[in-house]
């Protein structure tokens, strides 16, 4: 990507010492697999919500490309926009390269991606530089996993160091208990986070625009969340908070998976007073559609004295109790 990206890749050979790193390197690969988990609190802490929310929508856009290795390259490239380093926000450092992913002008003319569909391509909208970089890794068989994800990080910039330190940031980002439908729906519903509420709006294919006072708003209500995040586990769940209750399979507070359904009543002894549920997500906090005029985010259930007092149990969506979409 920067000096070395504008030598003619076919006459690079790779270092003998990337070879060797190349060769049964197991333990890479399932840190920087297609099925990189959901960000741990270290991931939260240090990524701002924009930029967390981008790298998990635009490694979306490329076949098991692990988004954890794409925001371990927009840390290791400008601390996610942070960095004050020339070239980051505007100009170029003395390699050339430009804005938060570090983009020759070169590369970004072929690579460049309208992340926020502004109508523009630009290698300094974060946005952008970060779709960007899920279609340059993409190129160069990132999504393929094993050797092919090494090689293409290797092609962003020619360095063994680089692929190294850009492998050890991603496995500080994501979870490895990554398995399962459970897993699929929490990755789907993270790439919503910041999402707008909208009373009744969302569906098994995204966010829509909801009824009443949310008529005018394109987003998530929490039931519409939920339903989505499933429908893409390949399970349907009805749209109603209550109906999804009684259509999965119940299980104890203790057994919690990532993925569970937690569900909230006004009277925690009668189940027709559901209003709300959020999806687990691990130590003790869910990803939700809080209310009109919130978004979609992490909460935390466990030791919330609101949340605690109304909680009337969890299930878990399976085949055998709701119907394969």
């Amino acid at each position: 990507m920067k000096a070395a990206a504008l030598i003619c890749i076919a006459a690079l050979a790779l270092p003998m010492a990337l070879v060797i790193l190349f060769a049964g390197q197991n333990s890479a690969a399932e840190t920087g697999s297609g099925s990189a988990g959901a960000p741990t609190a270290y991931a939260e802490r240090d990524i701002p919500p924009t930029y967390l929310r981008w790298y998990l929508d635009a490694a979306q856009t490329c076949h098991d490309l692990p988004w954890n290795v794409l925001a371990a390259i927009g840390k290791v490239e400008s601390d996610h926009g942070r960095s004050t380093t020339p070239g980051i926000h505007f100009g170029q450092n003395s390699a050339g390269a430009g804005g938060p992913m570090q983009f020759l002008a070169s590369t970004w003319t072929a690579y460049g991606v309208d992340g926020d569909d502004d109508g523009r391509t630009d290698r300094y909208n974060p946005a952008d530089a970060i779709y960007g970089a899920a279609h340059y890794l993409c190129a160069n068989g990132a999504g393929k996993g094993g050797k092919h994800l090494y090689l293409a990080i290797w092609q962003y910039n020619h360095a063994d160091w680089y692929v190294r330190k850009v492998l050890a940031q991603a496995a500080r980002y994501a979870t490895l208990t990554t398995t399962g439908r459970g897993a699929t729906a929490v990755r789907a519903a993270l790439r919503w986070l910041g999402t707008p509420y909208s009373w009744s709006g969302g569906g098994p294919s995204g966010p829509t625009y909801g009824t009443a006072q949310g008529a005018g708003t394109k987003g998530f209500d929490c039931s519409g969340l939920t339903q989505y995040a499933w429908a893409q586990a390949g399970i349907h769940l009805p749209r109603v908070a209550a109906d999804q209750y009684k259509a999965s399979t119940h299980i104890p507070r203790t057994q919690l998976q990532p993925g569970d359904l937690l569900f909230f009543a006004t009277n925690p002894a009668e189940p027709t007073t559901i209003h709300h549920v959020g999806i687990y997500y691990g130590r003790g906090r869910m990803i939700h559609a809080p209310h009109t005029g919130d978004v979609v985010r992490i909460s935390p259930f466990t030791g919330n004295t609101y949340r605690e007092r109304q909680y009337i149990g969890a299930t878990r969506p399976t085949l055998a109790r709701t119907t394969q979409t």
